[in-house]
């Protein structure tokens, strides 16, 4: 069994309430593993309240309140930076964009401005940052998906295009790469890479001439020792 088809079966199993134990002693996973895919999937009181094993039900409930710890300190944070970043001046969000594309967007091919991810909501601001700082009509922008041979292609085709609002025939079609025997590519997000494309090469070349400015200050300012 590869890990991505254990990943799918874990979810599935946590979904109708089995505990942690119960699905490592079925799919023979280690725990830190499980915990890493499980963190945000806790069972409900009334699903722990149907466990078999009062150790068992502690150990979800004890799950569940450092959840709640952890969220609680989260919010703390979230609600400290908002103030300090909000709101985000068209220039900040523009230099985001661009520290993103620095990062995760292709460089080499010279007609083309894409960036490719597999978090959802990644690709969710590249579309904010392709329609709000570089002015690009939703209605030219290409999708390609990097999927696996084991996956349901049509299901991840509406997965992207429900929750970028991208209707199928701007989609390209899928690059499709045997399944991993080891490993999870998907590192939790499980529906593949998507990667959203415009064809510009003017757009491309002004991109990548900020990206220069910006190496060339930083070589600038950093002092080397």
């Amino acid at each position: 069994m590869t890990k991505i088809v254990a990943y799918r079966m874990a979810l599935e199993m946590r979904k109708t309430g089995m505990s942690y134990n119960d699905i490592r002693a079925r799919l023979h996973l280690s725990k830190s593993t499980l915990s890493r895919w499980l963190q945000n999937i806790p069972l409900s009181p009334e699903a722990i309240n149907k466990l078999n094993s009062s150790k068992q039900m502690k150990v979800e409930r004890y799950r569940n309140t450092m959840k709640e710890k952890r969220e609680r300190k989260l919010n703390i944070y979230y609600e400290s930076e908002k103030k300090y970043i909000s709101p985000l001046s068209s220039k900040e969000l523009y230099l985001a964009g661009l520290f993103l594309y620095w990062g995760e967007g292709s460089k080499t091919v010279r007609h083309t401005v894409s960036i490719n991810n597999t978090d959802p909501t990644v690709l969710q601001f590249v579309l904010l940052w392709f329609a709000q700082s570089l002015k690009i009509p939703k209605n030219k922008i290409k999708v390609m998906l990097h999927l696996y041979s084991d996956m349901d292609i049509n299901k991840e085709k509406d997965f992207w295009s429900k929750i970028l609002h991208i209707p199928l025939n701007q989609f390209l079609k899928p690059y499709v790469k045997q399944t991993l025997k080891s490993g999870l590519d998907q590192r939790g997000f499980g529906h593949g890479t998507c990667g959203l494309m415009v064809y510009d090469t003017k757009l491309k070349e002004k991109i990548l001439m900020a990206l220069k400015f910006v190496s060339d200050q930083s070589q600038k300012e950093i002092p080397f020792f």
